[in-house]
């Protein structure tokens, strides 16, 4: 397999970066309230790809810290991906246009499918889906509200209009760095064809590591896990960035 792409998380609260545990806004660790700054230091750390998350965004269904990620678009070359309060074509024209590199749908994904395909027809190899999903099931507004529609069903719906990948968090580990819920997520990647992107749980390189050898031994395409989001562990110093490409490079 190739190497996977690391993706730093710079998740936005009240303009600044924190992190939560579990999805509860009510128990979020503020890192840093400089996003340009803490971009910046991703960027010369190696980083290849930057992961922005509106959390305030993602529960009001409309973007609320425009001027946080104002600022790290303009710290940083290297691409960004943006998710959070993303809701219609408009914003997602917006976004782009101001330099953000990927957008991603998480929320529109369940309720307004119709908008993943135009906007994939409109920007080719520019849209994410992200699927969050509290015991396979499929959550959404910031994962406050539960559905009955599983990850796998939701992300087969998305196959045939050039989804450019899936982020898939495992909402009840996300930021417990308790470990990646590789089963499942290396269960979605064969099952699919677009590429998948691991999220939640990484508390250090051990759990890195795991997940390397899990993809190594598994029978999967080139590209089908393409990266993972990795948020706290950075954060907390489990896990510095060139540790983190090495073992995703190996």
């Amino acid at each position: 397999m190739p190497a996977l792409t690391l993706y730093p998380a710079i998740d936005l609260k009240d303009g600044a970066c924190v992190r939560l545990r579990g999805g509860d806004m009510a128990q979020a660790t503020v890192y840093a309230t400089d996003p340009g700054a803490q971009a910046r230091e991703f960027q010369d750390a190696g980083c290849a790809w930057l992961h922005v998350v509106d959390l305030d965004g993602a529960f009001a269904g409309r973007p609320l810290n425009a001027d946080a990620v104002a600022a790290i678009l303009a710290a940083v070359t290297i691409p960004v991906q943006l998710g959070g309060g993303i809701r219609d074509m408009a914003r997602i024209e917006a976004w782009l246009a101001a330099g953000v590199r990927r957008v991603i749908l998480g929320s529109a994904a369940v309720k307004t499918p119709a908008l993943v395909r135009d906007a994939c027809r409109a920007f080719p190899g520019r849209i994410v889906v992200g699927i969050d999903a509290r015991n396979t099931m499929v959550a959404t507004q910031g994962w406050a509200e539960a559905t009955d529609i599983t990850a796998l069903d939701l992300a087969l719906q998305f196959e045939d209009c050039g989804v450019a990948a899936i982020i898939y968090t495992d909402i009840g580990r996300d930021g417990l760095s308790a470990g990646l819920n590789v089963e499942e997520t290396l269960d979605l990647a064969f099952q699919l064809t677009t590429p998948v992107i691991a999220s939640g749980g990484i508390g250090g390189p051990q759990h890195l590591r795991t997940l390397r050898r899990a993809v190594d031994g598994a029978a999967l395409t080139d590209g089908c896990l393409e990266g993972v989001v990795v948020g706290r562990a950075l954060y907390d110093g489990a896990l510095d960035v060139p540790t983190a490409l090495a073992i995703l490079a190996q």
